[in-house]
C-alpha cells in the first residue's frame, strides 16, 4: 500500500471545507489564526457528529479508489474521526500547520490520539495513516486558499502544498479506472436497452379499448413546467414562483427534488431524461424506482441493476456502476420516494446523501408526491454541496391541455389507420368530431377543466370521451367508475378477445378481487406484491366467492387479472403492482368501505399518504357510514399532536366535497369544528388550506369584515388556491384593496381559474400602480390584451417569443418581468416595444442575450 492515499481534490475539498465553515469568522485573515477549528460552543464550525460523518465519507471515498481492508472500515472511521477532532486541541496556528507540512502535521494530530494503534490491525493502521496524510494535505490547502496572509508570508510552503495537490490529482487521474473495451461494449448495449424500454409513452398506463396503446416518446412528449418557489421581491407576497422547463431541470441543476401529484408526469419525465441521456452518451442513466427496493433500502452501486431487477444485471462487468460513478458520468433518476414506507424514508435518504457525497459530480433527480417529504428534506443540514433544488410540477396550462388532446387524437387516428385492413373514413371522421367536442367541453365545463390538469387525467378523459361517444362523467369518482367499467367489463368483448383464457368473471367479481390486492398493499405499506403474496391473498378470498372459486385457484385467477384487466403489471416476473397509484388508492378505499374498516381510516387520517384513500372512501360510503366516519375524524385524539389533530379535522372538511348525501347535523358539526382552523396566521398555513377544497370558502370569514390588510392577504392566499370557480365570488370582495401584496396575490391566482371569467371579474378591477400582471399561457395573454393590456407584465409561464410578440401590446408595455424560462434566450425581439425601459430577469433563469439598447436589465 502507498504511503499516501491519492484522493482527488474535487472529491476531498468539499468534505474538508465542511469542517471549517464558520460564518462568524471572516473569510480571509491578515494574521495567523490560533485555533483552526472548534467543535463545541457558539464558535463551532462543525459538531463532533459532523466530524464523524465527514470521516466516514473520507474513508469510504478512499476505500473505493484504493485497496483497503474493507472489513475494518468502521474502526478506521472511528479513529480518523478522533484524530480530526484533535485539530481543535493541538496548539497549532494555521501558519504553524502550513510550516509543518502534511506529513508532520498528520504526525502531530496522530500523537494527540492515545491508543489508536491498538484498535487497528497493521493493514488498517497503515491505511488510516496514509489517508490521514492525504486529508491533512487538503486541510492545509484549504487554509492557504482562504488566507492571503499565508499566501503572502509563506509563498514557498503555499506553492509546495498546491504542487502536491496537483500532483495527487494527476496521479489519481492516471490511476483511475479507465473504460475498458468490455465496459464500453456493455454501456452501448445498456444505452440501446434504455432507449427501447423507456422510449414509449403509455397512455395513462392503461390499455384502453379503441385507443392507442402507446406513443413514441420522442414525437409526442409534452414538456411540462416546474415551479421553484422563493421569497417575495419588491413588496409583493412572501412567495414568488420561477417557472422552468421540467426536462431541463437536471441540465441546469446537479441535484433536483421534484414534487408532483398522482399522474402529474413525474415518471414520464424520468423516462424522457433517461432516453435523452442514453442517446447523447454523455451520461449513463440509472432509473431507480423506489418501489423496487422500498423495503431493502437504497442499494449500493454494485446492486443498482439487481435491485430494480434489470434484465442486463447479470451481464454487467464487475464494478461497472462504481467506475461510472467515480468518473462523474452517472444520472441517478430516483423515482417515487413517497413509495417507500414512511418509517424507512430517513434511512433511504441517509444512504442517498452519503452516496452523493462520496461520488460527487454525478447528477441526481428524486421525485415524490407533494406532501410525502418536508421542505429541505434532501438538503445536507447546512452543507451547500449537498443541497437539492426543490421544484414542483405545475398543473397543465390550457395550451398544454389543448395540445395533449390534439396529440392524443392524432395518435388515435394513426393507430386506427394501422389496425385497419381497409379504409375506415367514418371512424377517423368520428375521432375528429370527438376531438372538437372534447376541446369545447374542457373549455366550457368547470368540473372537466379541473380534472384535466395532468397527463394521467387528460389521457383518461380522452379515452373515455371516445369510448362513450363524447358523453363524459363530471366528477372524479364517476370518472374512475366509468374507467373500471370499461376495463373490467367491456374491454375484451369490444376487442373481440373472448377466448384468451377460460376464466369468466363479472365486473363486480373482478373488481372485488382487485380491491383485495389494493387493500393488502395499503395495509402493508407496500407499493407492490410478490406473486406468491398476491396468489395467497386471492386464495384466501376465493372460498367466500363461489363464482370465482369455480373458475380456478388463486394462481389461475391471478394470471387472469394480470393479463385481462389492464390494471396490473408484472415486474421482472417477480412482483406485481398497479399501473398507477391512483387506481390502487381508489380500489383500496372501496375495499375498506366494503369491509366497514372505517376505524383504520381514522387511525391514519393524519398521514398525508392516506389523503386520497380517505376522500374516496367518503365518496363510496353510505350516508350513515359517512356520518359516523366524519364524527370520528372530529373526535378528540389525545395520542396525536395538535398539528395531526388539525390535519385529521381538515380531512373531514375535505371529504364534504365528495359526499353525495349527508345528515345536515353532521355538516354543521364539520363546520363548527373546523371553522377556527381556517384562520391562518402565517403565509404557509394560508397556502396550505387550499387543498381542503371549496368547502373552505364557507368557513373563511367575510373579507369585507376584515379591516386589516395582513389578514386580508392571508385570506387571498387561501382562496386563490381553492381551485374551484366558486372562489372567484369570494375573491371579488378583495379586488378593490389598495395594498400591493393583496393585488399581487390576486393577480397570481389567475392561472387556477377560468381565464375569461377571472380576467373580467378580478384582473380588470386591480389597480395597475406598481403591479406586474402575470400571464402563464397564450389564453391569459389574449385575455389581458382584450382588457387593453398593461404597462407592467410578468411572464409567468413558458412561452415562445412569437406568442409574446403577438399577445403584448407594443405601445403599452414599459416593464417586463421574465419569471419563466424562455425556449430561446435571445431577446432581440424586445426592440419591437418602443416604450419598454426595464427588463427584470429572475436570477434563477438562464442569462438572456441581445437585450436592445435603451432597455435597462435588472434581477
Amino acid at each position: 500500500m502507498d504511503s499516501v492515499v491519492r484522493t482527488p481534490s474535487h472529491l476531498a475539498a468539499p468534505l474538508v471545507h465542511r469542517l471549517f465553515r464558520d460564518p462568524a469568522r471572516p473569510p480571509v485573515f491578515s494574521e495567523p489564526v490560533p485555533g483552526l477549528a472548534a467543535w463545541r460552543g457558539p464558535e463551532a464550525s462543525a459538531t463532533p457528529d459532523d466530524v464523524h460523518r465527514t470521516a466516514a465519507d473520507l474513508v469510504h471515498l478512499a476505500a473505493e479508489r484504493q485497496a483497503a481492508p474493507h472489513a475494518e472500515l468502521a474502526p478506521v472511521v472511528d479513529v480518523l474521526a478522533r484524530t480530526l477532532l484533535a485539530i481543535a486541541d493541538v496548539d497549532v496556528t494555521d501558519a504553524d500547520a502550513v510550516r509543518l507540512g502534511p506529513q508532520d502535521y498528520a504526525r502531530r494530530l496522530r500523537g494527540a490520539v492515545q491508543g489508536a494503534d491498538r484498535e487497528l490491525s497493521p493493514d488498517a493502521a497503515w491505511f488510516h495513516d496514509a489517508l490521514l496524510v492525504s486529508v491533512c494535505l487538503h486541510v492545509l490547502h484549504h487554509l492557504v486558499r482562504r488566507s492571503p496572509y499565508l499566501q503572502r508570508q509563506l509563498p514557498g510552503r503555499a506553492g509546495r502544498i498546491a504542487q502536491l495537490v496537483d500532483q495527487g490529482d494527476t496521479e489519481a487521474a492516471l490511476r483511475a479506472p479507465q473504460r475498458s473495451e468490455e465496459d464500453t461494449a456493455f454501456e452501448a448495449e445498456y444505452a440501446r436497452w434504455v432507449a427501447r424500454r423507456h422510449g414509449w409513452l403509455t397512455i395513462v398506463g392503461v390499455d384502453f379499448p379503441n385507443a392507442p396503446d402507446r406513443w413514441p416518446l420522442e414525437e409526442t412528449y409534452l414538456s411540462l413546467e416546474a415551479e421553484e418557489r422563493s421569497g417575495g421581491v419588491g413588496g409583493a407576497t412572501d412567495e414568488q414562483r420561477t417557472v422552468l422547463l421540467a426536462d431541463r431541470a437536471v441540465e441546469d441543476h446537479e441535484r433536483v427534488l421534484l414534487r408532483g401529484g398522482a399522474g402529474s408526469g413525474k415518471t414520464t419525465l424520468v423516462q424522457w431524461l433517461a432516453v435523452a441521456a442514453a442517446r447523447e452518451g454523455s451520461r449513463v442513466p440509472f432509473v431507480l424506482p423506489v418501489r423496487r427496493f422500498a423495503r431493502e433500502g437504497f442499494p449500493a452501486p454494485d446492486d443498482f441493476l439487481h435491485a430494480v431487477r434489470h434484465p442486463l444485471a447479470d451481464r454487467a462487468p464487475e464494478g461497472w456502476v462504481v467506475r461510472t460513478l467515480l468518473a462523474g458520468r452517472a444520472l441517478l433518476l430516483v423515482d417515487g420516494i413517497d413509495e417507500a414506507p414512511e418509517k424507512t424514508r430517513s434511512e433511504l435518504r441517509g444512504r442517498l446523501r452519503r452516496l452523493l457525497r462520496v461520488f460527487s459530480g454525478n447528477s441526481c433527480l428524486v421525485t415524490s408526491r407533494p406532501s410525502a417529504v418536508a421542505d429541505g428534506w434532501l438538503s445536507g443540514e447546512g452543507l451547500a454541496e449537498e443541497d437539492f433544488v426543490e421544484l414542483s410540477l405545475a398543473p397543465m396550462s390550457r395550451d398544454q391541455v389543448t395540445r395533449f388532446i390534439r396529440d392524443w387524437h392524432s395518435a388515435a387516428r394513426l393507430d386506427e389507420q394501422s389496425r385497419s385492413a381497409g379504409p375506415r373514413d367514418r371512424e377517423r371522421e368520428a375521432l375528429v368530431e370527438y376531438e372538437q367536442r372534447l376541446l369545447h367541453s374542457v373549455r366550457i365545463y368547470r368540473e372537466l377543466r379541473q380534472l384535466a390538469t395532468n397527463p394521467l387525467m387528460c389521457g383518461l378523459i380522452c379515452a373515455l370521451n371516445r369510448d362513450r361517444a363524447g358523453s363524459l362523467p363530471s366528477g372524479r369518482k364517476e370518472l374512475y367508475d366509468a374507467a373500471l367499467e370499461m376495463l373490467l367489463q367491456r374491454r375484451d368483448p369490444e376487442r373481440d378477445v373472448l377466448y384468451a383464457d377460460d376464466v369468466r368473471l363479472q365486473q363486480s367479481t373482478r373488481e372485488r378481487l382487485l380491491q383485495k390486492l389494493a387493500h393488502a398493499m395499503l395495509e402493508e405499506d407496500a407499493s407492490e406484491l410478490t406473486e406468491e403474496r398476491a396468489v395467497g391473498i386471492l386464495d384466501a378470498a376465493l372460498p367466500a366467492m363461489p363464482a370465482a372459486r369455480a373458475q380456478g385457484d388463486g394462481a389461475k385467477i391471478f394470471r387472469h387479472l394480470l393479463h385481462r384487466t389492464g390494471l396490473l403489471r408484472e415486474r421482472a416476473g417477480e412482483s406485481v403492482d398497479f399501473v398507477h397509484r391512483t387506481f390502487q388508492d381508489y380500489l383500496a378505499a372501496k375495499e375498506i368501505v366494503a369491509r366497514g374498516r372505517f376505524p383504520t381510516l381514522v387511525d391514519h387520517a393524519h398521514q398525508s399518504e392516506w389523503e386520497e384513500v380517505i376522500r374516496m372512501a367518503a365518496a363510496h360510503a353510505r350516508p350513515e357510514e359517512c356520518a359516523q366516519f366524519l364524527e370520528r375524524l372530529l373526535a378528540p385524539a389525545p395520542t396525536l399532536r395538535r398539528p395531526q389533530v388539525n390535519h385529521r379535522r381538515l380531512m373531514a372538511a375535505a371529504c364534504l366535497d365528495h359526499v353525495t348525501e349527508l345528515d345536515p347535523a353532521v355538516q354543521r358539526l364539520v363546520h363548527d369544528r373546523t371553522k377556527n382552523l381556517v384562520r391562518p396566521t402565517t403565509d404557509l398555513a394560508a397556502r396550505g388550506l387550499g387543498w381542503v377544497g371549496p368547502i373552505v370558502l364557507e368557513l373563511l370569514p367575510d373579507p369585507g369584515q376584515v379591516p386589516d390588510d395582513r389578514q386580508a392577504l392571508l385570506l387571498a392566499m387561501t382562496a386563490t388556491r381553492v381551485q374551484d370557480d366558486a372562489a372567484i365570488d369570494y375573491l371579488v370582495r378583495l379586488r378593490t384593496r389598495a395594498a400591493l401584496p393583496i393585488r399581487a396575490e390576486l393577480a397570481q391566482g389567475w392561472r387556477h381559474f377560468d381565464t375569461e371569467r377571472y380576467a373580467e371579474e378580478i384582473i380588470a378591477h386591480l389597480a395597475p400602480d406598481d403591479l406586474y400582471f402575470p400571464v402563464s399561457d397564450a389564453a391569459e395573454l389574449a385575455a389581458l390584451r382584450e382588457l387593453g393590456g398593461r404597462a407592467r407584465i410578468q411572464v409567468a409561464g413558458v412561452m415562445r417569443a412569437e406568442e409574446l410578440l403577438t399577445g403584448l401590446l407594443r405601445d403599452e408595455l414599459t416593464h417586463l418581468w421574465l419569471n419563466a424560462e424562455l425556449p430561446d434566450t435571445d431577446v432581440s425581439w424586445l426592440a419591437g416595444f418602443p416604450r419598454l425601459r426595464l427588463l427584470r430577469v429572475n436570477p434563477r433563469l438562464p442569462r438572456v442575450r441581445n437585450v436592445p439598447d435603451g432597455v435597462e436589465i435588472t434581477a
